[in-house]
């Protein structure tokens, strides 16, 4: 059993694109635990019919904030945290649990457009996605229709670009985060604990904690990226069609990185350091 837990404040026509890749490409037993945030555009409503696990919240929380209340009901000795503005690949739970275990990493992401593993490929596959994504989203806006032409556009046959990935890498792996999914071992939580409910940007603050503790304690790798298994990612579009969300309940308990970290720990521990 895998848990796979996401936080949502609206955004309908991502939620149904996610969840059917979900359901087409996972192949463990799974859970879908889905920390809705008070949406009000059917969202609640359209997870619950779904039969996914739904924590209904009645205000926006922040990301690590609702992170930690998907662990507190997760089953699963696999946890996966997704965004919900992605689209997953053909068994990539499998291939992430497989790149895990022969490299005895806690911690892993799948490769994106926003680290490929090299600074060179990230790039130009960020040059190619806006070229897609730009005049469309101003075009036709967040549609679920046009969510899908974007996708098609920038990839062509979504399964073979992923299967050719794979083909070219495999189970390698680089070290790395990938925010918008990241998956942990229950081992993992047990030693490095929760999310840390301060920090908005909590994936930059996960790699810190883990990269230096497998410096200075050696019990743990740190957080890599297996580059053989890829996830698509729409990138901030979640963050223009919320514009109006409504602030984050906690807002004020919300720190900055640099608050946590000194500069030296950030600029020795950070996960830029890790894109070559």
């Amino acid at each position: 059993m895998i848990s796979i837990i996401t936080a949502v404040h609206n955004g309908l026509a991502f939620n149904k694109i996610y969840l059917e890749y979900i359901r087409k490409y996972t192949q463990n037993p799974y859970e879908v635990i889905i920390i809705d945030n008070a949406s009000t555009d059917g969202t609640r409503e359209f997870f619950q019919a779904s039969g996914c696990k739904v924590i209904a919240n009645d205000l926006n929380y922040s990301y690590p904030y609702t992170q930690n209340q998907g662990i507190r009901a997760a089953t699963g000795e696999w946890l996966f945290f997704l965004n919900n503005d992605i689209i997953v690949s053909p068994s990539w739970d499998q291939r992430l649990i497989e790149a895990a275990g022969r490299g005895g990493i806690d911690i892993i992401s799948a490769a994106g457009i926003e680290n490929m593993g090299n600074s060179r490929e990230t790039q130009a596959l960020s040059r190619q996605w806006k070229k897609v994504k730009n005049p469309l989203m101003f075009l036709f806006g967040f549609g679920e229709r046009n969510l899908r032409l974007m996708h098609r556009l920038m990839y062509g046959n979504w399964e073979k670009f992923c299967e050719q990935r794979f083909e070219k890498f495999g189970y390698q792996t680089i070290e790395g985060i990938v925010g918008n999914n990241v998956m942990m071992t229950r081992r993992a939580i047990d030693v490095m604990g929760f999310w840390d409910e301060r920090i908005q940007g909590a994936d930059w603050d996960l790699f810190i904690r883990t990269k230096k503790r497998s410096v200075e304690m050696g019990d743990i790798k740190s957080c890599h990226i297996a580059l053989g298994v890829f996830i698509h990612h729409y990138i901030r579009m979640t963050a223009k069609y919320a514009v109006k969300a409504t602030p984050f309940a906690d807002a004020g308990n919300i720190i900055g990185l640099e608050e946590k970290w000194t500069r030296e720990q950030i600029e020795k521990f950070h996960p830029d350091a890790a894109i070559t």
